[in-house]
């Protein structure tokens, strides 16, 4: 029986529409048919997410998540994903609670910075993602060391994304900035821990491997919808 995955999207909507994209382009070069997996996409007020995340209000925004996940449990879906790097700060607390299976997409890109063999990698993101310490708990506990830009340069990453970025605004300046950043560091790669990011940075730009968090999520709930045991749940 074909499977329905759910997106909690509108964090931002910029990057939603592109994992709304990914979900069906990657599974087209899979399995060259339209036989395209049913979507239902709930979403989020992006300001006031943001301003719960700029304001460390944790319980409100747990709660907030918890709704939209709620949301899509009683529309049906078989299992889920969050659009957004940022809400996973709360994974494992939403997920725990959650009737169907999450996608983490923390695990899913400390999985392919081990199958690369990965020892030492730069976090990108938002402000408040690469404030966090999830992704350095789970990367570390994987024996891989996680740097973070100083904190000039992440003011300025964080600029690109909410003045630029969710607004689809793309440009040569920003990204050879971005690239400056990454350039700063002795790394074996970089984690685009912000879903608009690979707007800007492609593999194809960057001098280091590039861990594209959108991808490697959407390529882990299509192995999940397509009955693959590669892909992690809650």
């Amino acid at each position: 029986m074909k499977k329905t995955i759910g997106i909690i999207g509108g964090i931002s909507p910029a990057s939603t529409i592109k994992y709304y994209e990914k979900i069906i382009d990657l599974y087209y070069k899979r399995n060259k048919d339209y036989y395209y997996p049913e979507i239902k996409i709930h979403s989020l007020d992006f300001q006031y997410f943001t301003d719960l995340e700029n304001e460390n209000r944790k319980k409100e925004y747990i709660e907030y998540i918890s709704e939209s996940i709620n949301s899509l449990e009683k529309s049906g879906v078989d299992v889920m994903i969050m659009a957004a790097n940022s809400p996973h700060s709360v994974f494992d607390i939403v997920s725990s609670k959650a009737s169907v299976p999450m996608i983490s997409i923390a695990e899913e890109t400390v999985r392919n910075a081990v199958k690369h063999n990965m020892k030492k990698v730069l976090l990108t993101g938002i402000k408040y993602t690469m404030k966090s310490t999830f992704y350095a708990e789970i990367f570390e506990k994987n024996g891989i060391q996680l740097l973070v830009p100083s904190a000039q340069e992440q003011d300025e990453i964080n600029s690109i994304i909410f003045d630029e970025l969710v607004l689809n605004i793309i440009t040569d300046k920003s990204r050879n900035r971005m690239l400056e950043i990454i350039n700063n560091y002795t790394i074996d790669g970089v984690i685009l821990g912000c879903t608009e990011l690979p707007l800007l940075i492609q593999q194809e730009f960057c001098p280091v491997y590039v861990l594209d968090t959108m991808t490697l999520h959407v390529e882990a709930v299509l192995n999940h919808i397509q009955n693959n045991d590669s892909c992690s749940g809650s």
